[in-house]
């Protein structure tokens, strides 16, 4: 039981505080995580070997700092701030932002949590548990690059959990201020907007989470994946349904999901259907394998992809860990989906064509 306990904090990116005053005194934790490795991509017109940036191997780099204050009477203050950078070259993430990944404050209750700042939507939170493979350079990501991603400006967000039952939310005056395509906001009326909301019930063997995401266009404000040609608007309307579940079976777990998405952007609408299913188990010791297969569905014709990824991580330590990833994607006639999702500068196959790679990286994380 120890030794699978310590493998799921290797698998979550355990960040652990590097200092802490004692209770009830204001307290901040410093922690971090880096992730990075060679993945070599071929197939489809391409074959390229580079080490990984957007999306880590695994888990994306951070560095952060978060703590909070007992205020008594139940009440607490907390707060965030968290940085992305590429381990490969340092660079910040996020659009260049100094802690991109969250800035929040806010309070902290008996009856939930309310933030405020830059921080997760409920896309992220639903997504947590059933998804094995996760934020990785092979996985869901590429075929949507918003679910690694979901997080917005300028937002108000409240998680409450009551026994077994977690509940969120978040809203957003203006979702993105910095990324290509930008969308500000906080100028009036709906444009740039964005709201999401989820239920998710846990046990200790099993769970299920139900999310929804929705996300305005504006004037100058595109969307994660939105069809070439497809004009700005704050008509537009990029939206998520999120239904998941997972069950613990000894020392594995079967996660699988379906995610509904539904641009409408005029005039290339959008309707896609993920469905996904993975196993993690535990091995041996320290070394665990994860496996899932995911299907896109798109209501374009010939648009379809399908995928299958396979990882194996060995725990050196704690805090220390070495893994191995494949993966493969098939692409219908009129898809280009490429296997990995590591870089801003994709490497799609051509239409129709399949994609395959391999990476070999290391984890650490503070």
């Amino acid at each position: 039981m120890k030794k699978a306990m310590a493998a799921a904090l290797l698998s979550m990116g355990c960040a652990c505080p590097i200092w802490a005053q004692s209770s009830g005194a204001p307290g901040v934790q410093v922690y971090g995580l880096l992730d990075t490795g060679v993945e070599y991509i071929k197939g489809g017109g391409v074959s390229t070997t580079r080490l990984t940036s957007l999306s880590g191997g695994q888990f994306p780099s951070r560095l952060g700092f978060r703590g909070g204050e007992d205020l008594g009477d139940g009440l607490g203050a907390v707060f965030a701030l968290e940085m992305g950078f590429g381990v490969d070259n340092g660079l910040l993430q996020q659009g260049g932002r100094s802690f991109g990944r969250q800035a929040y404050v806010g309070l902290s209750t008996g009856w939930g949590t309310f933030t405020v700042g830059r921080q997760y939507t409920m896309t992220y939170y639903s997504m947590f548990d059933a998804d094995v493979i996760g934020p990785a350079v092979f996985g869901a990501a590429a075929l949507d690059p918003y679910l690694p991603q979901s997080r917005v400006d300028n937002s108000f967000a409240y998680r409450g959990t009551f026994g077994g039952l977690t509940l969120g939310a978040t809203y957003s005056l203006g979702r993105d201020v910095a990324m290509p395509g930008n969308c500000p906001g906080e100028t009036g009326g709906s444009a740039c907007r964005e709201w999401s909301a989820m239920v998710k019930y846990d046990t200790p063997g099993w769970g299920v989470a139900l999310a929804h995401d929705e996300l305005n266009g504006g004037v100058s404000g595109n969307f994660f994946g939105q069809p070439v040609g497809t004009r700005p608007s704050a008509d537009n309307k990029d939206r998520r349904t999120i239904l998941n579940g997972y069950v613990r079976f000894g020392d594995a777990k079967i996660g699988a999901g379906w995610i509904k998405r539904k641009l409408s952007a005029a005039p290339v609408p959008l309707s896609t259907d993920i469905y996904f299913i993975g196993v993690s188990y535990l091995v041996y010791g320290s070394f665990s394998v994860d496996a899932q297969l995911l299907a896109l569905k798109d209501a374009r014709k010939d648009t379809d992809a399908k995928m299958v990824v396979i990882r194996g991580n060995y725990g050196l330590s704690r805090r220390t860990s070495v893994y191995a990833m494949v993966g493969h994607v098939w692409n219908e006639r009129n898809a280009a989906y490429s296997i990995t999702a590591s870089e801003l500068t994709a490497v799609p196959p051509g239409a129709g064509r399949g994609q395959s790679g391999v990476m070999l990286g290391i984890r650490h994380s503070f």
